[in-house]
Formats: structure tokens, sequence, C-alpha cells
């Protein structure tokens, strides 16, 4: 592993103005403060609740084909934007600067994808009396509240706000206050291209998102984050009926058949541990090998993890930049730390990095025991804890032993294997050969504590509308 110069220092935030809540930041690459954030109160909220409420019937009215002009008009502001929003959230979470350009590049195709898909889902003719008419209608549900992750959020909230307006709704976001400056402002352009209050926006902390999903005039909360707050947000929507959408976290396991090259597979777990600094949802934060396999695997795998450049995320030389926060980071060495008292040993790395800011090494850990929390909790960190299996079999029923059913990956040479691994894996999405990939879209349930409804296909749009059916009799001449 090399490190890269220190990333340039942020001019010192402004004081927040007095009486109002705000949550103190800091810069991952430097450790230095920066800007707060105002966290909205409960009056802010039922304001912008109200508003949306309000702009609903306008909006739920407007022709389908001009929904879908907003979107497209959205799609084009938010590419016009891609480098502010790409330097803005590098700045704000540590990702990398390319990645975070990239992450602004597939909001915009997927405000792009939701204004197509959303012309064909009004519903169906139903085979009934040839003198009468009978249809199930898809009619919106009213406001939306739209709450997003810090670790990719601008395709998180594009897919959810795309789908949510296309289909006739209003959007109340709340982006999470650890990605909140780029949050704001991708909202921002995005209700650029839309009438007033259809799309409103709140900054805050878990307070501010609990007023969001309690309001009674939100009639679907859709989130993205992790479990518990998301177990928090189910019960309090569905005490008062409210739908929810979740995906949540993740314990992603990846699987290394008999006869995969070493130097491939050590690639693909290396791709999905490092990237990112390991904070994605469908991070590989297991991999299963089998036995015969392992020490090449594993070589290289380490090989790889002292390759990664870490550093200051605006540096195009950098490949993995802080986490972000010391939060973040104090997870991450706990489950590391609780692995070798159970006996996993360090192949390289394990350790956080003497240098300002919230910056890990990424890790290799070999012969990791069961029932530790590296292998059952969502770690969010560039850790590639390695288990050692016997077989293909054992890899299977190892990698389902999860409180989580988001996503896994299985690298293997046999059709067999690969089809058998498809219908016995309990998850939302399986990948074979692929650690990252796959069309647009490939709808996807989550499944136990990963959440539950459909993911970034066109099976979201029917889920943000509700059903209804209609018979249709002429009356007989007077």
């Amino acid at each position: 592993m090399t490190t890269t110069t220190a990333p340039t220092t942020q001019p010192e935030p402004a004081a927040p103005a007095a009486g109002e809540r705000h949550l103190d930041r800091t810069d991952p690459a430097t450790g230095r403060p920066a800007t707060p954030v105002r966290c909205a109160g409960a009056d802010e909220v039922d304001a912008a609740v109200r508003a949306a409420a309000a702009a609903w019937p306008a909006w739920r009215a407007t022709p389908p084909g001009e929904r879908a002009g907003a979107l497209r008009a959205a799609a084009r502001a938010v590419r016009a934007a891609v480098d502010e929003l790409g330097d803005l959230l590098c700045t704000t979470t540590g990702r990398l600067r390319a990645e975070a350009r990239a992450s602004a590049e597939v909001a915009a195709d997927l405000l792009d994808e939701a204004a197509v898909a959303g012309l064909g889902r009004a519903g169906r003719v139903l085979a009934g009396d040839p003198a009468a008419l009978d249809v199930v209608r898809r009619e919106p549900r009213g406001v939306v509240a739209v709450i997003t992750p810090w670790n990719d959020p601008y395709p998180a909230a594009a897919g959810l706000l795309a789908a949510a307006l296309v289909t006739g709704n209003t959007v109340v976001h709340k982006p999470s206050e650890r990605s909140d400056a780029p949050g704001v402002r991708l909202a921002e352009i995005v209700a650029g291209s839309l009438p007033p209050d259809v799309l409103r926006v709140v900054s805050g902390d878990g307070g501010t998102g609990a007023a969001v999903v309690a309001h009674d005039d939100v009639a679907l909360v859709a989130h993205v984050g992790s479990t518990a707050a998301g177990r928090r947000i189910a019960a309090a929507a569905g005490a008062r009926g409210a739908k929810v959408l979740l995906e949540n976290g993740g314990k992603d396991p990846l699987v290394v058949d008999a006869g995969v090259d070493p130097v491939l597979a050590a690639r693909q777990i290396a791709t999905g541990a490092f990237t990112n600094g390991g904070q994605l949802c469908t991070a590989v934060e297991r991999a299963y090998v089998v036995e015969e396999v392992a020490d090449a695997v594993v070589a290289e795998l380490a090989r790889l993890a002292d390759e990664v450049v870490v550093g200051d995320p605006a540096d195009g030389a950098t490949t993995m930049g802080p986490l972000v926060d010391d939060a973040q980071l104090a997870v991450v060495e706990e489950h590391v730390q609780g692995a070798l008292a159970a006996g996993a040993e360090v192949v390289t790395g394990g350790r956080r990095l003497d240098r300002a800011g919230s910056y890990y090494a990424p890790t290799v850990l070999d012969r990791c025991p069961d029932d530790v929390d590296l292998l059952t909790t969502e770690t969010f960190g560039p850790v590639a804890p390695v288990v050692r299996v016997a077989d293909f079999d054992e890899c299977l029923r190892r990698a389902s032993a999860s409180a989580y059913g988001l996503a896994a990956t299985v690298l293997t040479p046999s059709l067999a294997h690969a089809l058998r691994a498809a219908d016995v894996l309990d998850v939302g999405t399986v990948k074979v050969n692929a650690v990252f990939g796959g069309a647009p879209g490939g709808s996807a349930d989550p499944r136990r504590g990963s959440g539950g409804g459909a993911g970034y296909g066109p099976d979201l749009l029917d889920e943000m509308t509700v059903r209804k059916a209609v018979h249709l009799e002429a009356l007989g001449e007077p």
C-alpha cells in the first residue's frame, strides 16, 4: 500500500446561526472541521410536506408525457452539473473524484430511464362484458418521502425520486446528514425542472427523518440506508398505515469455487472489498474460498491490497480515499479487532493509518472464524475477510447463513454450480463471475435484514402507485 500527498486544506466553516440545531462534521480527508449541517425542525418538516401535498393534485393531473419531459430536462441539468456534483461529493464524503463524477452521471441516466419506463405503466384492460369497460388503473399515492444514504447518494436518490415523480407523486427528500450538501444540491437541480413544491428537500439527522416519516400526509416512505434505521421507519410508518420500501444493510458474500483462476478471484474480491473503501451496500464483506485455491487467492489478494494507493480523494493518482468519518472508522477497527481476538490472521493491513483524516489500511484477514461481527454485521470498510471451506456446497451453505439478503457473487467455471447458486442463494441479486454489473431495469427484492420492496427496475414504478379497479357501463336508453 502506498499513500499520496496530504489533501489541500479547506477553509474554516462559518458558524451556524443562533438558535439552530446543527451537527458538527469533519472533512474526512483532513480531519479539519467542515460546514455543520443544519437540522430542520418539526415546523419546517411540516411546511415542506404540506407544500408537497398542496402541489400533488396539479402534478397528478399533469399528462404523463409532460412529467417524463420534466425528468428528461432534469437529467440534462444533472449532466451539466456533473463536475460540480462530483467535487461536492468528493470533499464531503471522501469519495474519489472520478468515481463521484461517474456517480452523478448514473443519477442522470436513472432520470432518463424513468422518463421512458414511466410511459408504459398506466394499468390494464380486463376481459369483461363486451357491453362494459373494465380496467385496472395505476394511480399515484400522494406525497412520497425519500430518505437516502451517504455512501452513494446520487444514484440512490435519483432512482427513487424519478420513480416517484414520473408516476405522479410529489416528494419530500431527506438526504443523509453525512452527505447533506451533495444531496441537497442534487435535489435543487432536479427541482429546477419541476413545478414549485413538487420536490422539496429538508436537511437533518434521524430526528428530522423521523418527523418526515411520522407526518400524516406522507403516503409512502422509500428508504435506503442502515437496517436499524429501516426497522425504525417501518415501525413508525406501519403504525399509521403508510407503505414502506426499504433497501437496507448487506453482508454480501463472494464464493470462489474450485477451478477458478486465483488471480481473477483475488481481483474480484479486491474490487468488491476496496472500491469506495468498502462503503457500498453491495461491497464484498465475506469471501468463502474453496481450500484448494485458497493459498493462491489470499497471496494475490494481499498483493493487490498492498498496491492500493491511499490518499487525497481529489488526487487522480489515489485509488482509495478515507472513510466517511471517524465514527465509521471506529466500527471497522472494532470488527477487525474482534475477529483477530477470535483467531483470524492478519495478512496485510489491519490498522488505522497514521495521518490526519479517517484513513484505514486496505486489509486482508485469513482463516476468519464464524460468529464474529466481521462476518455477521455490516462493516462498511476496506476489509476482505477470507473463510476457507472444503467444497462448493459448503460455500453456498455458509454464504446463505446470514441475517441479510441483499446480494451475492459466485465465481465458478461450472454452469451447473452457477445455476444451483442462482436458485438456492436467498438474496435479491445473484452475480456470477462479476462482482459488479447488471443491465438497467433489474428489479430485485432484498430479503430479511436487507429490507423489502423493489429495487431500481420497472417494478419500482408499480410500488409508487396504487391499483384501482373501474367497471364502466352506459346507462340504458331513457
